[in-house]
């Protein structure tokens, strides 16, 4: 299973919800799969609100705006160090 690289469209996109951290990198069949297990990992910034306490319900959803997102396939990432 390969690896792809899911980023911001552009950089400063607010909705992105790990600021310092310009990519995320996950394991997926192919980029579609990669787009979901992303959107479901990440649902929106914020995560809702107490008026509004379910999934995808926050204002950042990417669910909304595929092509927001660059998804590249990429190569193993490093093992994090302890």
């Amino acid at each position: 299973m390969p690896w792809y690289a899911v980023r911001p469209r552009d950089p400063a996109d607010p909705r992105w919800p790990l600021p310092g951290t310009e990519q995320i990198v996950l394991k997926a069949d192919d980029p579609d799969e990669a787009r979901s297990r992303f959107q479901e990992a990440y649902p929106s910034e914020p995560y809702g609100s107490p008026t509004v306490p379910v999934r995808d319900a926050g204002i950042g959803s990417f669910g909304s705006e595929p092509d927001a997102l660059t998804i590249e396939e990429t190569s193993e990432p490093p093992s994090p160090k302890e």
